[in-house]
């Protein structure tokens, strides 16, 4: 039977880790990414050949509805159907509050919350004619804590945290899940900004000792697509016991 999904911000990262761990599962895939146009294609191609699965690429800025909405809308077409959808494209930024420009304010709501709107705009009403999905939202333990000198990307994640628990409540009649997954530190291009002497300092932090893997959170999404619909509406933490 087919299974097909959705990621979003897929080309690096725990995007990629997901992409790859869904193809392994026979699932066809719509891939999008912002900028790196020949790391997705690539990708596609190596799952594509090594899966024997179809998979569709789509290049440009989530932040721009037209662009995702258009995307997801062909996507789905492509697909003929969307079992699962994973919104993992976001982007952060240090600093404090004061120094954030109003662009760099409104390019992080663009980039971590609105995108959850424009895709769930469009494959929610597919999946509510079958009675069946999975929306799962890539989110942060910091949506949960909040984070100094982080207040922007803490606000946006704080926002897929709401997203994900009032969508659960108003899809849930029709067997949908939606439910997001509050990581902790992952080891991705994210934290590039770190030196090594800062990321072994905050690894000693983490009760786990180090940081997570993105082939770890895409095993957290495999369970959650595998768990019952009854379980949705769900912020599920991964941090190494962080918080």
């Amino acid at each position: 039977m087919k299974k097909t999904a959705i990621i979003t911000g897929a080309s690096r990262g725990i995007g990629k880790a997901i992409a790859e761990a869904l193809a392994k599962e026979g699932y066809h895939l719509a891939l999008f990414c912002h900028k790196n146009k020949d790391l997705l294609q690539n990708l596609a191609e190596a799952l594509s050949n090594e899966y024997h699965i179809q998979v569709y690429t789509y290049c440009g800025d989530i932040a721009d509805s037209d662009f995702t909405i258009a995307s997801c809308k062909d996507a789905l077409e492509k697909l003929g159907q969307v079992d699962v959808l994973v919104n993992n494209a976001g982007k952060a930024s240090i600093g404090l509050l004061t120094d954030m420009s109003v662009d760099d304010w409104d390019s992080m709501i663009g980039t971590n919350l609105s995108p959850l709107f424009y895709t769930s705009k469009v494959v929610v009403p597919a999946m509510v004619s079958k009675k069946s999905g999975n929306i799962i939202n890539i989110s942060s333990m910091w949506g949960t804590v909040g984070a100094s000198c982080e207040v922007a990307y803490s606000a946006t994640k704080g926002g897929v945290n709401s997203f994900t628990k009032a969508l659960a409540k108003e899809l849930a009649p029709n067997g949908i899940s939606v439910n997001a997954i509050a990581c902790g530190v992952v080891d991705t291009d994210m934290n590039s900004q770190l030196s090594p002497e800062e990321k072994s300092e905050l690894a000693e932090e983490i009760p786990a000792g180090k940081f997570c893997l993105p082939e770890e959170i895409a095993q957290v999404v495999l369970s959650i697509i595998n768990a019952p619909s009854y379980m949705t509406g769900q912020i599920i933490g991964v941090d190494g016991g962080y918080i």
